[in-house]
């Protein structure tokens, strides 16, 4: 089986890809390791930027179907200290250029935009090899196989793909997040509802926060976050929530309630996110017939670009395909030559902003400061 344009991943990076490719009329098959669109939930908010998600989407040909997702109010933000006091509150005006939209609509609205079949559902990549002349082949898990003259990597941090182009691997930072959600927050914790306010709540001190954000329906999307080498987490079992939320919850003694309840009082199991990275300025030489877009390219500390830079990746990568549809080569090249510098600038601010929220030593006043000197 041969295909022109194979792409690993259905992220939204990969369906950017495949959405921009559709547009000028090049096809291209995604192969997705989960076995259906709603095998898993797709995570929380996504804040989507003016200067590179919604140019994403604009060459996408969906602007106005992602204008329908945006929910209004979320840009609101908060800094909070340990005693709940209000530090910083700074209301959504309607001026900003990051509106909100939950990301599993937003997956859903590139995949029906894509013509059926486009994706391939349950097929979890096992290896790849190059076989010479651009060409490679992708082994799937079910023993089929495709080879293609394309093939680009968008699946995420733990790419199969990347090996073909570089041997970094993804380290792990010193902080992981655990994640919690509270459902129909005003009425059923409207202590912990009124502290998050409309949008996003950052409560912070030296070495841990509790990060979390007012999504649909009044849900309270928690992500707390510790400064602890992975052994410590290791040493929790999470297969008990009780006992886990508790052991949590120890490291936040003496906070507020109403900020300790988005732990204690969560309504999901916790779920462990360590918090992994590429080397900043990661890049590749140019290898043939084969290139990477988001997390598999330049994983880096979460600062609300990751997503961003993914859909933008895979529609500037579909823009060059298009402008160069006869020389594949001349496509990649053109690509990889702004994609370097572009991640790596992105990446050292994500640093800086992840520092602020989850580093810092004089946290909460370090971000505090960040978003003072940018208004």
């Amino acid at each position: 089986m041969t295909t022109d344009v194979t792409i690993i991943g259905a992220g939204l990076g990969g369906l950017t890809l495949a959405r921009v490719l559709h547009v000028h009329g090049i096809p291209a098959t995604v192969y997705e390791a989960e076995t259906s669109p709603t095998a898993r939930t797709q995570g929380g908010m996504l804040d989507i930027h003016a200067y590179n998600g919604q140019p994403a989407l604009q060459a996408a040909g969906l602007i106005d179907e992602f204008r329908g997702l945006i929910l209004e109010g979320r840009e609101a933000t908060r800094v909070l200290d340990r005693d709940g006091t209000v530090l910083l509150d700074e209301p959504d005006d309607g001026t900003g250029g990051r509106p909100e939209v939950m990301r599993g609509k937003l997956r859903k609205t590139l995949i029906d935009s894509l013509p059926v079949g486009t994706v391939r559902w349950g097929y979890k990549v096992s290896s790849v090899r190059a076989l010479g002349d651009s060409r490679h082949e992708v082994t799937f898990a079910d023993g089929t196989t495709v080879v293609t003259s394309l093939l680009v990597g968008a699946d995420g941090a733990w790419s199969r793909v990347r090996p073909l182009l570089s041997d970094a691997t993804p380290e792990y930072v010193g902080t992981s997040f655990i994640e919690t959600y509270l459902f129909d927050g005003d009425t059923r914790h409207p202590a912990s509802a009124q502290a998050v306010g409309g949008g996003a709540l950052f409560a912070l001190a030296p070495g841990k926060g509790i990060l979390a954000h007012r999504e649909s329906g009044g849900t309270l999307h928690t992500y707390v976050s510790l400064n602890k080498p992975h052994d410590w987490f290791a040493g929790i079992d999470f297969t008990d929530s009780a006992v886990a939320t508790a052991r949590i919850a120890e490291e936040f003694d003496g906070w507020a309630p109403k900020l300790t309840a988005l732990i204690t009082d969560g309504e999901t199991a916790p779920v462990p996110r360590p918090i992994h990275s590429l080397p900043i300025g990661h890049r590749w030489d140019r290898v043939p017939g084969v290139t990477l877009l988001g997390d598999a390219a330049h994983l880096m500390s979460p600062s609300g670009e990751g997503a961003n830079l993914a859909m933008y990746d895979g529609a500037e990568l579909g823009k060059a395909i298009a402008a160069h549809p006869d020389d594949v080569e001349a496509a990649l090249s053109e690509y990889e030559q702004a994609l370097f510098p572009r991640s790596a600038a992105a990446a050292t601010e994500a640093d800086d902003i992840f520092r602020l929220c989850c580093l810092d030593d004089n946290a909460p006043q370090g971000l505090i400061n960040m978003f003072t000197e940018h208004e």
